[in-house]
């Protein structure tokens, strides 16, 4: 991993219409990871890349992109996913790849030449030199992202990339994430599905109503909640709840309840020794998708609904 920020931003704000809809954002991407951007719609996660890219200047705050202060002046070594898709209908495949790339400064016969290999390893060797139009939305999709690495950028910014795409295609297009992250580049991609970012995400951002909420690993934004016991008795009976902590609730075979902070251990010890024994345990770690609702918090959620 490469040392060093690919991106820094400071107190970014956004206002439009009088509305404030980044409120003071603070983003450090290490160079080589890949790092998302969560949080639900209108959460301001789209004004925020496009700040971060130069398309947008902030109300307020600074950003570095790849060491400049003027972000497009790093144009030629970023790659960029908007989140509104669009490609030439009457070009084919490995054109519209080329083309794409010759926008970042890559000459066209190399980008046709590249084309058709990257075509080929996610899957779309078949559609070289078939049109957009004849193309399913996926397969467009995925031909647009495969023009955003053509001229193997530095920095690949994604913005709901995985929207629309059938669980063949978000396979597809979680391979080509991971390929660009050996390849050594710095990924920046923006959801509000948590499987995708649970699966790939090295650090990444949870911001709601324009306020960045959490910042760090995916283990340590599970570990903003406690985890949770599954307990079978052995012999069920009056007595044991009393002796379970005070959120316990039953379920269809056992009990449900918040592991206590000092541990399962003496717990458990209590349990046998009451006659109740240990038929089955497990302990179950919160998902990503838990801590989220717990972070951004309800009303947050609602107001995105």
């Amino acid at each position: 991993m490469n040392q060093g920020l690919a991106i820094s931003a400071t107190g970014l704000i956004k206002n439009f219409g009088g509305r404030r809809v980044v409120d003071g954002i603070d983003i450090a991407v290490p160079r080589g990871v890949i790092y998302g951007v969560l949080g639900p719609n209108g959460a301001g996660k789209t004004t925020t890349l496009r700040m971060l890219l130069g398309i947008i200047e902030p109300d307020g705050g600074s950003r570095t992109l790849l060491g400049h202060d003027r972000p497009r002046e790093a144009s030629d070594q970023i790659g960029y996913l908007p989140e509104e898709r669009g490609l030439y209908p009457a070009m084919k495949a490995k054109d519209a790849i080329a083309f794409l790339g010759a926008l970042r400064g890559l000459d066209l016969k190399t980008g046709r030449k590249r084309a058709v290999t990257l075509l080929e390893a996610a899957g779309l060797g078949h559609a070289v030199d078939t049109k957009i139009r004849k193309l399913s939305k996926g397969m467009a999709q995925l031909v647009q992202l495969l023009g955003s690495v053509v001229h193997q950028p530095e920095l690949l910014v994604l913005d709901e990339p995985f929207s629309g795409l059938d669980p063949v295609n978000q396979e597809r297009l979680e391979a080509l994430i991971l390929a660009e992250r050996d390849r050594g580049a710095t990924i920046l991609f923006s959801t509000h599905v948590m499987a995708h970012a649970e699966r790939l995400c090295d650090r990444l951002a949870i911001i709601a109503g324009g306020k960045r909420r959490f910042e760090g690993t995916v283990n340590e934004a599970r570990g903003t909640l406690p985890m949770r016991a599954h307990y079978i008795p052995h012999h069920d009976g009056d007595g044991i709840a009393a002796l379970l902590p005070a959120d316990a609730a039953r379920d269809s075979d056992g009990w449900r309840f918040t592991v206590p902070e000092e541990g399962i251990e003496t717990l458990l010890v209590k349990l046998i020794d009451a006659g109740f024994g240990i038929s089955g345990l497990s302990i179950e770690r919160p998902g990503l998708h838990d801590a989220f609702v717990r972070i951004v918090g309800a009303d947050a959620l609602e107001q995105a609904a």
